[in-house]
């Protein structure tokens, strides 16, 4: 027989379809469960709400995981939710038929908050969002083996996030790479090396996409990173390709990834700040300019200062498209909503004295699912336009 769960009761009425429930609206229980413990909630008149994870240090305080209560939340739950995810990418979405490169599990947009993992091959990447799924690892890289018989690991959990959810973790160490390949092209997914995840499989619709576009015309990437947008610009043909990236570690990356597709991009270590500025000066011009920096924050205070950096960059970035070019701009930063992204572009287009046609508004691949009741899910903003004159 199992020990029953600890029960954690609401302080207020609770009719939310939202996972989260934060901590002002949770009464600390008399004994407090381990962060990340799983736990039954109750309402203000002890009627049971669901089973989650509960985390008395986050601001997070219950993460909501099941709201039957005959329905026991246990390694064989962690191995059926997962497989209805894998049976999503699989059977539904058929990722396999495109790549050896998926989203295997996306937090709240499958079922499990705080989880993501993402495939390389043979390599399965695990990161840790929440003291709940870091509490629960072994059952879920047990759960991941019973669909992915063979895999390796690589796991990690950002700094930033061991400190909000108060545990403690250290990343994986070693790990060799794998090679995958999408749409035809190949990379090296390196998770030890210069990007936790090792690739950023999130952009492979809209790499596939960009780059029919690209056959004869002079490509700038900026914010290039290991080179998605670049090498899949060379290889479709692409008469001339710019990365710029002011890391030298996944410039170094970059360069082996045209070297696995036999194309030559020219990869240049530097900030974009002063290269665009100094491109503009010299009347530097592109037929296609992609401009994807990383995160800018996570700070729902930081939100306006992040969108000041979108500006600039894009204001800046948008000075050399030759006229009737192809601009691609994108955020993931999560707290940035769509209609402020596009806000932002309308706004760098008039201050760079550019007219700017959208063709296209996207977002990561459907292996990133999210739930209508959670756009915390939702992050990548992509844009697709044409500079007019």
């Amino acid at each position: 027989m199992t020990e029953p769960l600890p029960v954690v009761r609401l302080k207020n009425a609770w009719n939310s379809s939202h996972p989260w429930i934060f901590q002002r609206l949770v009464e600390k229980p008399a004994q407090r469960p381990k962060p990340g413990s799983i736990v039954d909630v109750v309402g203000v008149d002890n009627v049971f709400i669901g089973r989650g994870f509960y985390n008395g240090h986050s601001r997070i305080a219950l993460r909501m995981l099941e709201n039957d209560p005959d329905i026991v939340v246990d390694a064989d739950w962690f191995v059926r939710k997962i497989g209805v995810a894998v049976q999503l990418r699989r059977e539904i979405l058929k990722l396999d038929e495109t790549s050896n490169a998926w989203r295997v599990f996306h937090s709240e947009g499958d079922g499990i908050s705080g989880l993501v993992v993402d495939r390389y091959d043979d390599l399965l990447v695990v990161g840790f969002f929440s003291a709940g799924a870091w509490r629960h690892r072994e059952w879920i890289f047990n759960a991941l083996r019973s669909h992915f018989p063979g895999c390796r690991f690589h796991s990690f959990a950002d700094e930033h996030v061991q400190k909000q959810e108060s545990f403690d973790y250290k990343d994986t160490l070693g790990t060799e790479p794998a090679t995958i390949t999408e749409y035809g092209i190949r990379f090296r997914a390196d998770p030890a090396g210069a990007h936790k995840t090792g690739f950023f499989a999130d952009q492979r619709e809209n790499r596939e996409w960009l780059s029919r576009q690209c056959e004869g015309k002079r490509v700038l990437d900026l914010c290039c990173n290991t080179g998605g947008f670049a090498v899949y610009a060379a290889a479709r043909g692409a008469s001339e390709v710019v990365g710029i990236d002011i890391d030298a570690a996944v410039i170094e990356i970059a360069k082996e990834n045209a070297y696995l597709n036999r194309v030559k991009p020219r990869f240049v270590q530097a900030d974009i700040f002063p290269w665009l500025r100094d491109a503009a000066a010299s009347g530097e011009r592109f037929d296609v300019v992609i401009l994807d920096p990383a995160k800018m924050t996570r700070d729902r205070e930081q939100v306006i200062t992040a969108l000041k950096k979108y500006l600039d960059m894009n204001k800046l970035a948008l000075a050399t498209v030759k006229p009737g070019g192809l601009f691609a701009t994108f955020s993931c930063t999560g707290l940035v909503s769509e209609d402020q992204f596009l806000d932002m572009l309308r706004r760098a287009a008039f201050y760079a004295g550019r007219t700017v046609q959208v063709l296209k508004v996207a977002g990561a691949g459907p292996d990133h699912p999210w739930l209508a009741q959670v756009q915390e899910s939702r992050y990548l903003k992509a844009v697709f336009c044409r500079v007019l004159d």
